[in-house]
């Protein structure tokens, strides 16, 4: 292996949210990418323009633009409300929101780690309020994915169960299509406040039990398993309704504790006029507000959109090889795409299997609150969960590659904790998931021991991922560098996002601690 991809190895490391691995990355490792493209050498500039002139055609030819961002007011067809927004971003950190009282948004949702998930697996409820590598608790199914440019997602969540049918997030007029009880009802078509994906996804975190509800309350309904986690904290879980879900019990008792805290209904008055004529707060207000703060949350300004605008020097010659193999040789982009509906976010956004290994927390207080899939409950079944049919098992979105650098961990359940090794998988599936192991990817000591079985995996693989990609060890640095690098908006680092934590919240309940962004 050479010596340069070595040290691509350890640059392009996700940070351990620390706000300073990151800054050290940028600021020493840029200017070793770019040593040896020094300029004021005459082979240089003519290699540097045929770089330039091949990636113009490719980038072209993809369909990309690098003006995504710049698009985004226009299809809201309104300027964001900067009210509220900051009201949004003060719910999005506040555990008033969940009925536990010790997980909020930003839980899952680090400003260290891109407003991503810190874990390979998400803990939710009965965490110890840390935010960061230290958090500890029970661990829910998947790693929890960014909230950064999501406006622009026309399907979310893991395995794309909140979806836009017309393909177009900020376009309602088919409504927006939710499993059970929402279904797709909840948010018909047309609807004159409901007109973004966003705003509809924004009701579902406060409902999920192991997310922010708890299970308090709850004993003797859910099957003796789960009587272990109703531990008696926070505000009681409602029971069912009609529907048989208890979705909209719980929201309406979140409703219930912003109506009862003054500082709420203050903030709600300023940016709803009914509240201020008397009337209460409602879980639509809640959502959004929610959704306002995420839209301020776009942050897809990276060397690859400066580059595609005509700023040639954005990106260093090694990044630009790279770039060249992700939409030719590599074939990266006939999944993570970036025309039409892919709103250049990397991302076709249909659900394939990928062949990731599986990995599984044991069931029980402090290990695992969710029961796993398969015979020996230790499975992710993925679209199947929402569709029911076995061809849709082990199915998951393609991810979205913008900023993929700042996660410490990669795909559905962060069996990876590497880029390049990430990368290599896509590039040979068989050989990686055959001989993975959990300890080499570097995952937390508590989903090292529990690993699901290989072959129907592999059985189900993607057909443009059956046959191996080969590059060299200089392709292979060069295509890393250009998807850590290049798709990297220095405005979603640490130092940046953590700006946005509140040092005090309007609920009066003490914040959580986010490491890599100093205590709060």
């Amino acid at each position: 292996m050479s010596t340069t991809f070595n040290r691509t190895r350890e640059a392009l490391k996700p940070p351990r949210l620390v706000v300073a691995a990151l800054t050290l990355l940028m600021a020493s490792a840029s200017p070793a990418l770019h040593a040896a493209e020094a300029p004021g050498r005459p082979e240089h500039k003519e290699h540097t323009g045929e770089l330039d002139r091949r990636l113009e055609i490719a980038l072209r030819k993809a369909g990309f633009t690098g003006k995504i961002e710049a698009s985004l007011e226009a299809r809201l067809g309104r300027p964001i409300d900067s009210r509220l927004a900051d009201l949004g971003r003060k719910l999005f950190f506040d555990p008033l929101g969940g009925l536990h009282n010790d997980n909020t948004c930003a839980g899952c949702h680090a400003p260290s780690a891109g407003f991503g998930d810190t874990q390979s697996i998400a803990i939710g409820i009965q965490s110890n309020r840390v935010v960061g590598p230290g958090r500890a608790g029970p661990r829910n199914q998947r790693r929890t994915p960014t909230v950064v440019n999501t406006a622009f997602y026309p399907a979310l969540m893991w395995n794309g169960r909140f979806s836009a049918p017309t393909g177009n997030p900020f376009d309602n007029a088919m409504g927006f299509t939710f499993p059970a009880p929402e279904g797709t009802t909840k948010f018909p078509p047309n609807d004159p406040v409901v007109r973004h994906l966003l705003i509809a996804q924004a009701h579902i975190p406060p409902t999920e039990l192991n997310e922010a509800a708890g299970f308090t309350g709850t004993k003797g309904t859910l099957g003796p398993r789960f009587d272990i986690f109703d531990d008696g904290l926070g505000g009681v879980v409602p029971m069912p309704d009609a529907s048989g879900f208890r979705n909209d019990p719980i929201r309406a008792a979140v409703a219930q504790r912003l109506n009862g805290t003054p500082a709420y209904v203050r903030l709600f008055s300023d940016v709803f006029p009914v509240v201020r004529g008397g009337e209460p707060i409602t879980p639509l207000m809640f959502a959004q507000a929610i959704a306002e703060f995420e839209f301020t949350l776009v942050r897809a300004n990276a060397p690859i959109d400066r580059f595609a605008r005509g700023q040639r020097g954005a990106m260093g010659a090694s990044e630009k090889r790279g770039a060249l193999l992700f939409f030719g040789k590599a074939n990266c982009v006939a999944c993570h795409a970036v025309a039409g509906a892919s709103n250049e976010m990397f991302s076709d956004f249909k659900n394939r299997t990928v062949g990731v290994p599986q990995i599984a927390p044991f069931f029980g207080p402090g290990k695992g609150n969710t029961i796993f899939d398969g015979v020996g409950e230790d499975e992710d079944f993925g679209l199947e969960q929402v569709t029911g049919h076995a061809g849709d098992r082990y199915k998951f979105r393609t991810s979205p590659l913008r900023n993929v650098i700042l996660q410490p961990t990669f795909f559905h359940n962060g069996a990876f904790t590497r880029l390049d090794d990430a990368i290599r998988h896509h590039l040979d599936v068989l050989d990686s998931t055959r001989n993975y192991s959990a300890r080499k990817a570097g995952v937390a000591r508590d989903l090292r021991s529990r690993q699901g079985p290989t072959a129907p995996v592999l059985q189900a693989l993607d057909p443009l991922l059956a046959v191996p990609v080969r590059l060299d060890d200089g392709e292979l640095d060069d295509l890393t560098r250009f998807v850590g690098l290049s798709l990297l908006d220095p405005r979603a680092r640490p130092q940046a996002l953590c700006r946005l934590v509140p040092e005090t919240l309007p609920s009066g309940l003490a914040p959580l601690d986010f490491q890599g962004c100093g205590r709060h």
